[in-house]
Parts: structure tokens; sequence; C-alpha cells
């Protein structure tokens, strides 16, 4: 069985761009902001960075989702956070205090979800913690995400209180931000898409400037078909779990076959809201799903599509294009942070661990768990108008090439949401060195 330490210990391809600027990091050690599109590395380059950077450097992030992605702890159970607004009184000293004292460098994953209240608290809590009076205690902090995907979660008056208090939501609000000194650092070299005009389109409706042209090339993908007939051949990407779920169970109860059931085995502390896996898993000879993991073998990736073919003792047989493997049950942890005396460093320990086959129906999913995968043949359905920040680009960039896209129904404007306060960001850090420049 692979743990997620494991998978994340596998040797990655990086461009000479990608390497520079991991020799950046390490010699200079500025603090920085690194961002990019969809597809151009960005979890490729923080985990070698986190490989590198050895036990004294930790990652965090606002979910408990992106967490046990990154391998690290969510923000608030390292910094003993509330899980609502952060004011003054919630900035404490911490059980493990020497964890905070020990750390160097301090990642933090999906930065674009991290409030600008957040912020300022993780700012002032690594200063008294560390007992250090300058910005972030003196640690590295190294920031990784994209400010066109996920935006923080803010509603009703907590958008006035941030607006008022800090001059917006976003992380670069708050003027710790700009103590820090931050450079500003974009991976340009997409890997995902090869074909330019298909990345052009896909930048323009990041940025909201869809043109004419290209909103008619995109709108040319719409067919006559629903969202059931097009699962037999493409992955559904829908806003809701409702509609995502009524599909994938439509296909599986059309099977023959009997179905199986599989209970995930929990250990320790793992809340329900966070598992990775279906609890239970139910599948049938005959299902597509996806692969949820990557294969330390290489065979497969998190994201590749297969069809079930049957059932061992202890796997479940997949067939992945012409080849047949046994995919095996794998083990998920949720991981804290402690300090080990004996070597004065950070090492990590288990909090929790779910156990199950790493397998998802995949006739359709969400917008929102598509997060990070690649998909040959993506339909996108349209039944109701999208109505998130980055919903539309980040559905759209799942796509490998524009004629493995389909649309239920043409794109209108008011489809395409960006908050253009993402694009303030720029101004509020400082230019990275010309030779980690793209």
């Amino acid at each position: 069985m692979t743990s997620v330490s494991q998978l994340a210990a596998a040797r990655p391809s990086l461009s000479d761009h990608q390497e520079r600027l991991l020799d950046w990091l390490a010699t200079a050690r500025p603090n920085v902001f690194i961002t990019g599109r969809a597809g151009t590395g960005k979890t490729t380059l923080m985990r070698e960075f986190l490989r590198r950077a050895g036990n004294r450097a930790a990652v965090i992030a606002p979910t408990g989702v992106a967490a046990m992605q990154a391998g690290g702890q969510t923000i608030h159970s390292f910094f003993h956070f509330p899980p609502r607004m952060i004011g003054a009184r919630d900035i404490r000293k911490v059980r493990h205090r020497r964890v905070v004292q020990a750390l160097e460098t301090l990642v933090i994953d999906e930065i674009s979800m991290v409030r600008a209240d957040m912020m300022w608290a993780i700012d002032q809590s690594l200063r008294l913690n560390r007992e250090r009076n300058e910005p972030f205690g003196g640690v590295q902090i190294v920031l990784v995400g994209d400010l066109a995907q996920l935006p923080p979660v803010v509603q009703g008056a907590e958008a006035e209180y941030l607006e008022a208090t800090y001059g917006g939501p976003f992380f670069f609000h708050p003027p710790s931000f700009r103590d820090a000194g931050f450079s500003f650092v974009e991976l340009e070299q997409v890997f995902r898409q090869t074909d330019e005009y298909f990345i052009n389109i896909l930048n323009a409706v990041r940025d909201a400037n869809l043109n004419n042209d290209e909103a008619a090339d995109l709108n040319e993908r719409v067919t006559g078909r629903s969202g059931l007939e097009a699962s037999l051949t493409h992955v559904v990407l829908t806003a809701t779990n409702e509609a995502a779920w009524r599909i994938n169970q439509a296909r599986l109860d059309g099977l023959r076959t009997p179905s199986r059931s599989f209970e995930a085995k929990v250990e320790g502390q793992f809340d329900p809201r966070l598992f990775p896996g279906e609890e239970p898993l139910t599948l049938k000879i005959g299902a597509r799903v996806m692969l949820t993991r990557n294969d330390p073998q290489g065979r497969w990736v998190n994201g590749t599509l297969g069809e079930v073919e049957g059932f061992d003792e202890k796997a479940v047989r997949v067939r992945i294009g012409d080849t047949t493997h046994a995919v095996e049950a794998q083990k998920w942890e949720r991981n804290a942070y402690a300090f080990d005396p004996e070597k004065q460093a950070l090492t990590k320990t288990t909090a929790g661990s779910f156990t199950q086959y790493p397998l998802r129906l995949a006739w359709a999913m969400t917008i929102h768990k598509a997060q990070g995968l690649t998909l040959d043949k993506v339909y996108l359905d349209l039944a109701r108008r999208l109505f998130a920040h980055g919903q539309a680009y980040v559905a759209l960039s799942r796509a490998r090439s524009l004629e493995g896209l389909e649309l239920s129904r043409p794109l209108t404007p008011g489809d395409i949401i960006a908050d253009p306060r993402i694009f303030d960001v720029k101004a509020f850090c400082d230019p990275a060195p010309a030779s980690v420049e793209a």
C-alpha cells in the first residue's frame, strides 16, 4: 500500500525555468507569490521545493482537502485559529511553539482562497510565537496558487468588514503582505495544452476578456446532446454535486452487472467531510472510473480514466487503454507537524488516515472536484448559469484540446465571471530578478 508521502517522493521532470526558480528560492530565500495559469506545473514545483527544503519547512492550506493533497496541515489547525473572521483576540501562543520556532520556510498552497484577515493573522501569530517583531516572524513565506481559479469564501457583512479593515478580501490586501516584500513570479509554460490558439482562448476566459471570434469558436463546440447522453463519450462537468450524482447513478443503474460495495478503513481523527474517496464505494463491472491517485510505478496518474473489469480479493481490476491493472487500496493521511528535539527539526505525525480504493465513478463530476485534472474529452453541462468567479475558466481548462471540448449551450458573458481586483496583486509585489523570469 502506498502513502501520500511515498507518492510525493517521486522525482518530477522540471523545466529549466522551474530549476532556476528552485535555486533562487533556496539561495536568496525570498518571500514570493508563485502563480500561473491552469496546467503550468504549480503543484509539481511546490512538491519538489518542499522535498529539497527538508525538515525546516512546512506546508499549510486553507481547506482540509487542499492540505491533505499538499501533504501538510490546515491553516486553522496549525495556528489554532477559530472557524470565523479572525481578530486580535484570536492571536495567541500555541501549544506547539517549538514547531513554529523551528520553522525556516512556510509554504501556503491554494493561497487564492486565503482571506485578508487570515493572512494578517498568520503574520501576527508567527511574530508572537517566534518572539520576533519582523514580517512573518522572519520565516520565508512561499505562496502558491492562481487568483483566477479559487476565490476566498466571503459572504454578506464579511465583505464590508474586509473592505473597511484591509481594503479588500484577498490575501495581498493586508499591510503585512506589503511589508514583507513579496516577489511576484508567474509560471508561463502550459503543460496541459499544446494548441496555442486554445491556450489563448483559455487566457481570455481567465481574464474575462473573450472577444467575439474566440467566443464564436468556443460556442461551435455546442451540441444538442444532454449531459446523460454525453456521459457515454465525455466526462461531464457540472456546477452542482446533485447534477453529477444523478448522471453517475443513472449510468451505474443502467449496467446489468451485480454491484459491489467497499467500505473504507478510517483510523484516528478524520472528519467525514474531508474523506478523499467514496464511503462506501459502489462499483459494477463495466463502470467508468477515474483513478484518484498517482501510481508510483507511473502506470496512471490522478485523473486517468478506466473501466472496471472485475474484482479480486484485495484489488479492483481496471482496464486502462489496452491493459488491465490490479488497483489496490491506498491510504490517505492527515498530517500534523511536531518538533523532534534530537534532530532540532520538524517532523510529521499522522493524525488520522483513510484507506480506500483510489477510484471514483467518472461519467460526471463537479467542476470543483475536477480542479487540477487533465481530461481528453470534457462536456461542460451549462444547464444553469455559472455562478462563481473563475468557474468557467476552471471547467474549460480541464480539456486538453478544443476538439475534446463539448458544451451543452452557448457561453454567455454572464457565465464568465472574474473579480477585477485579482489583477491588482502585481501592484502589491516586487518584481522577481530577471534570472528567474520565464
